[in-house]
């Protein structure tokens, strides 16, 4: 008896295009490319939409990097209502450090949307409920809250800037001071011999320094 012509096959179905979709292929493309690459062309093209789709989604550029901004707030661990503030703000700190080293093109984006998304107000309302549970005034909460991001961000970009392991700035280090005169800066050359171009140097362990130095240096102003 012979077999049975082969059923055709039917078309996979491609998963509904939604703001979520949009949004993740824009972060992604972001990831790969940065924010100036992750244009509606090559999105789409990542989605296999035409560009004219994902005006169904998201209402221009801007209304998609607010989107982007938010999905990475959401990715930020979210302190505990009744936590208390010191490892609180200083978990939340490490867990924005580490997503925007992940999503590097973000740090000049953060907080800066006129209409921003609620996962962007839900992390805002949480860590300044953390802190003015804990007897920060209204004041002084905005202060730490300020303070906090300004170094959280200011060193993600240095450590964009300097991207480079420890062993790089070890042999870096070592030629730029192989190539001065001994006597020229002697404290940078200090400073090279006797920390930066030891074993174990890592200048990402100065970021939870500074954190410390921060968080120590707090203190609430009520009760």
């Amino acid at each position: 008896m012979a077999e049975p012509t082969a059923r055709r096959r039917a078309p996979s179905r491609r998963a509904p295009l939604t703001r979520e979709r949009v949004i993740a292929a824009a972060m992604a493309v972001a990831d790969e490319k940065g924010e100036a690459g992750a244009t509606m062309r090559v999105i789409a093209a990542s989605l296999g939409v035409e560009a004219m789709s994902l005006y169904n989604h998201v209402r221009g550029r801007d209304d998609l990097l607010t989107g982007m901004v938010d999905a990475v707030f959401a990715e930020i661990d979210l302190p505990d209502p009744g936590a208390a503030w010191r490892p609180a703000m200083r978990e939340r700190a490490l867990s924005a450090r580490a997503v925007l080293r992940r999503h590097t093109w973000a740090v000049a984006l953060m907080d800066s949307r006129s209409e921003p998304g609620p996962a962007t107000l839900r992390h805002h309302d949480a860590v300044l409920g953390v802190l003015r549970s804990s007897g920060f005034s209204v004041a002084m909460a905005t202060h730490a809250f300020s303070l906090i991001d300004s170094y959280v961000y200011g060193f993600v970009l240095q450590e964009q800037g300097l991207a480079a392991t420890a062993e790089e700035v070890h042999d870096t280090a070592s030629a730029i001071m192989e190539a001065l005169p001994t006597d020229a800066f002697p404290h940078l050359a200090e400073v090279a011999a006797a920390h930066v171009t030891q074993p174990g140097y890592d200048y990402a362990a100065e970021f939870e320094f500074g954190l410390d130095v921060i968080l120590g240096a707090l203190r609430p102003d009520e009760g």
